[in-house]
């Protein structure tokens, strides 16, 4: 409602100077018409500037000053062998102007006003802004891998996370409540990192409800990757066009390559699905399932590997007994 009367306000202005104007110079309809004009054009303005991000806009300008600059650069020389250069001149300076105003609107989409100003102080932007997700946040792993040298940079974490983090934090199951003081005590032990800054920010998107589309709006704002290990979170970023760094499949990346024929060492655990499977662990916790293994359970076995399977969820190796592997392999051969 205010702004609708800001707009018949600022409209009105218009109106009236365009009527004094008109008065002045003894034509009053000239003058009614140009400020019916000028008012229509600057609440086109004014709705371009709310649909359209500042950046874009900046970096539209600046491209097509860029293209011009260069356009009157190649004519320079031009000018003082041929005298005529009217067409040429026309020709290169849209070619120039109109290419260098789209190179503008691409590049000035993620272009920030805090950024600018970087820029303008000469610091430059921020090439290696992250974001962090509550999921990773509980996790834990993350403070591990950054105090390992892996990640640096600037940690962009939005104030919704914060409310997210401090409303589990709060809970009044003990489970959830363990969880997000893990999870504000991991943010404690990165903001004391020397490698990294940590950086707190009050951008919202209101008219965004889930938090996972306001962390994926934030992340296409800033050009930044979204860290996290939800998988969900990381389907629709990627189809947003917003990089994620999942730690889950860094932890995957990480594990050794096992290859069939190798033996492996473990302790069978527990019961297998299929029957007569018994199911061990490696010390990075991949499964490791042993065939005929039932019988094994709880002990320590030398066993080979037949197979590897590589899902979503993790990584299972499927294997024999040692003796039960070289046994089937001398009747293959025999």
């Amino acid at each position: 409602m205010i702004m609708l009367i800001l707009r018949v306000l600022v409209f009105s202005l218009f109106l009236f100077a365009g009527y004094f104007m008109g008065q002045t110079y003894h034509a009053i309809p000239e003058g009614i018409g140009m400020g019916l004009l000028s008012g229509s054009i600057a609440l086109l303005v004014e709705k371009l500037f709310r649909t359209v991000r500042v950046g874009k806009i900046i970096g539209g300008i600046v491209g097509l000053a860029v293209g011009l600059i260069f356009a009157n650069l190649i004519l320079f020389p031009l000018r003082m062998i041929v005298s005529d250069l009217s067409m040429a001149s026309f020709l290169l300076t849209a070619l120039f102007g109109y290419g260098g105003l789209l190179i503008g609107l691409k590049r000035g989409e993620t272009l920030t006003i805090p950024g600018l100003f970087r820029i303008m102080r000469g610091q430059g932007a921020d090439d290696h802004v992250k974001i962090l997700d509550t999921s990773v946040i509980i996790d834990g792993r993350i403070a591990d891998v950054c105090e390992a040298g892996f990640l640096d940079g600037v940690f962009l974490l939005p104030q919704f996370i914060l409310q997210e983090l401090q409303h589990v934090a709060d809970s009044p199951d003990p489970l959830k409540r363990a969880r997000g003081r893990r999870g504000l005590d991991v943010l404690h032990r990165i903001q004391k990192m020397a490698h990294i800054t940590v950086r707190i920010t009050d951008e919202d998107f209101p008219k965004i409800k889930e938090v996972d589309a306001k962390l994926v709006a934030l992340g296409r704002v800033h050009d930044a990757k979204v860290v996290t290990n939800d998988f969900n979170l990381n389907k629709v970023a990627e189809l947003q066009g917003v990089s994620v760094l999942n730690i889950n499949e860094l932890a995957n990346a990480l594990k050794p390559v096992v290859l069939p024929g190798e033996t492996l060492k473990v302790f069978v655990i527990k019961e297998g699905k299929e029957y007569n499977q018994g199911v061990a662990y490696l010390d990075d916790g991949t499964m490791v399932v042993v065939e005929n293994g039932r019988k094994l359970i709880g002990k320590n076995v030398e066993v080979t590997v037949t197979s590897v399977l590589q899902t979503t969820a993790g990584r299972m190796i499927f294997s024999k007994t040692k003796e039960e592997y070289e046994r089937e392999e001398y009747k293959a051969v025999k």
